[in-house]
C-alpha cells in the first residue's frame, strides 16, 4: 500500500447502465413531463386571471414575507418595440469618446504636418535642405575633380 493510505483507483473496473434500466428511467422522465404539462395548461387560465390583476413578479424564498426598499437597486423594465427610438444617437462610452477624439487630433496634426506648419515639419524641412546643400556641394566637387582629371589625362598622353 503507498504511503499515506490513499487508495489507487486505476484499473478498477467500468460500470455501464443495461439499455433496460435507461428506458425505464427515460418513460418515468417523459411521464413527470406530461404531468407537469397537464398541470400547467389547467392553472394557466387562473393564473392569466390573477396576473391581470397585479404586475408584480413573482417572488423568491424570503422576499415575499419581507418588504425591503433598496434604494440602488435598479429594476429592469422591459421596453416595447414600438416605444424603442432607433433613430435616436447612440451615446459613446468614455472609451469609445476618447479614443475617436485621439484619432481626430492625429488627423489635425498629420494635415498640418504635411503643410509644414508645425514644428517637427520644420525642423525635418531644415535637415532635409542641408543635407540637399551638402550633397549639391558633393556633386560639385565630384565634378570638378572629374574635369580636372580629364584636363590632365590630355596633357600627360602628349
Amino acid at each position: 500500500m503507498p504511503r499515506g493510505g490513499k487508495k489507487n483507483h486505476k484499473g478498477r473496473g467500468k460500470q455501464f447502465s443495461n439499455p433496460e434500466e435507461i428506458d425505464r428511467q427515460m418513460k418515468a422522465q417523459r411521464e413527470m413531463e406530461e404531468n407537469e404539462g397537464a398541470e400547467r395548461g389547467s392553472s394557466a387560465e387562473s393564473e392569466e386571471e390573477s396576473s391581470s390583476d397585479d404586475e408584480q413578479p413573482k417572488r423568491k424564498g424570503v422576499e415575499g414575507l419581507i418588504e425591503i426598499e433598496n434604494p440602488n437597486r435598479v429594476s429592469q423594465k422591459s421596453k416595447k418595440v414600438v416605444e424603442i427610438d432607433v433613430d435616436a444617437p447612440k451615446e459613446l462610452s468614455r472609451r469609445e469618446r476618447e479614443e475617436i477624439e485621439k484619432q481626430k487630433a492625429k488627423e489635425r496634426y498629420m494635415k498640418l504636418h504635411l503643410e509644414g506648419k508645425t514644428e517637427q515639419a520644420r525642423a525635418d524641412l531644415a535637415r532635409l535642405a542641408i543635407i540637399k546643400k551638402q550633397r549639391e556641394d558633393a556633386a560639385r566637387k565630384r565634378e570638378d575633380l572629374r574635369k580636372e582629371k580629364e584636363a590632365e589625362e590630355p596633357k600627360s598622353k602628349r
